[in-house]
């Protein structure tokens, strides 16, 4: 192609002083500067004195009508709506109003201008999606956080990762508006992200095992669980670890890929408690009394409030007891409602034993004695000792 076909196709600078006849005294006006002439200059500056104002009066009125709609309706989008204008930068109006300003430049002014425009409107546009992200969460949260405790945990994830899918399509549009090649971008970045993966694997393991607590829940945030020797409550679900409030007061951290390769007792979930105790009886009580036993246990386990009885046996012959197993369920979770069951059971069959005379057996040992033998044995033995003293020596022949 040819260079003036080249310069046919290139669009011509607006010059206010073509269409103005200059008087000769305002001829310098025509002086060009920066590649338009000090008219064009002086009406851009105008221009951008009428168009900043203007933008933000119109955001705002905009803004108004949609809050005095929010107040007529029900619904909620003109609310987000209005929201939104509202927490517009002013930067980003601003540059608007260069680029409306530039117009009166020349093109190449004019094509800087525009690609900062569409920059500082991604760069809105993010912010205003981020902001859409924030309040649909936050509504999901106040409606769902009494239902489910694990919505704090897994709105908090998505939250975050609803930001980074946001930025990183923000990010790509800008570079694909600076005419940057994005694909060998790409490329760089997945190898770039495979020796970051390297690095960075005990922390990337410690993310992928908090996504996998947050959205497969096999606990959270109030529950109470055990993790091989230590107890406690969660309080806080992160990125990397979990923050567990201990029964004595410390708090307790596990780092999430530790966490999820551990065996997690939940008792958050538990529907009901099983309980099994044991108690003894002397050996010296009688049969008819051990038959009653197990009766008076299942009428102190039924007496009991939450709790529902399963069964009560003469279990074993102990060493120094007659042994009694009974199991019973709390319909309840609470541990200290099952302790307080507990001594409610154990108070009434201290009572019924009391008034049948049984005894409770302690650790005993018995020992028996036949006396007539070990009279006769020590007998026989002092009676051996005597003859052997009284016995005198037999003299040796001369």
């Amino acid at each position: 192609m040819s260079q003036e076909a080249e310069q046919d196709r290139e669009p011509a600078a607006f010059v206010l002083g073509d269409l103005i006849e200059l008087p000769e005294s305002l001829q310098f006006l025509n002086w060009e500067f920066l590649g338009s002439s000090l008219l064009n200059w002086a009406l851009a500056i105008l221009v951008l004195l009428l168009a900043h104002p203007a933008l933000k009066l119109l955001l705002s009125a905009l803004a108004g009508r949609l809050e005095a709609l929010s107040r007529r309706t029900p619904g909620r989008v003109d609310d987000i709506l209005a929201t939104l204008l509202r927490k517009t930068k002013g930067f980003v109006v601003f540059i608007l109003a260069l680029w409306i300003a530039s117009l009166t430049l020349s093109p190449d002014w004019a094509s800087r201008m525009a690609v900062l425009a569409q920059l500082a409107i991604l760069i809105q546009a993010g912010l205003w999606a981020a902001e859409v992200v924030h309040w649909t969460l936050d509504r999901y949260r106040s409606r769902h956080l009494d239902d489910d405790p694990g919505a704090a945990t897994a709105i908090g994830a998505m939250g975050f990762l609803a930001q980074v899918g946001v930025w990183s399509i923000i990010i790509l549009t800008a570079l694909s508006a600076l005419d940057f090649e994005i694909g060998p971008a790409l490329a760089g970045l997945g190898v770039g992200g495979i020796a970051v993966a390297l690095a960075l694997q005990n922390i990337l393991g410690d993310l992928f095992a908090s996504l996998s607590i947050i959205f497969d829940r096999p606990f959270v945030i109030g529950d109470f669980i055990i993790v091989g020797d230590h107890m406690g409550t969660v309080e806080h679900v992160g990125l990397k670890t979990t923050r567990i409030r201990s029964i004595s007061g410390e708090q307790l951290i596990f780092s999430n890929s530790d966490l999820l390769s551990a065996r997690v007792r939940n008792f958050k979930r538990m529907e009901e408690r099983r309980i099994l105790f044991n108690f003894g009886v002397q050996y010296d009580t009688g049969s008819e009394k051990l038959e009653a036993i197990p009766q008076m246990a299942k009428e102190a386990v039924e007496a009991t409030e939450n709790a529902r009885f399963d069964r009560a046996h003469f279990a074993d012959f102990g060493d120094s007891s007659l042994d009694f197993e009974v199991v019973y369920f709390m319909t309840v979770p609470d541990f200290p409602a099952y302790r307080d069951a507990q001594q409610s059971i154990n108070m009434e069959l201290y009572r019924r034993f009391e008034e049948m005379g049984i005894s409770f057996a302690f650790p005993t040992r018995t020992l028996h004695l036949h006396v007539d033998e070990v009279e006769a044995d020590l007998k026989t033995r002092f009676l051996q000792e005597d003859d052997g003293e009284d016995a005198e020596p037999t003299a040796a022949p001369d």
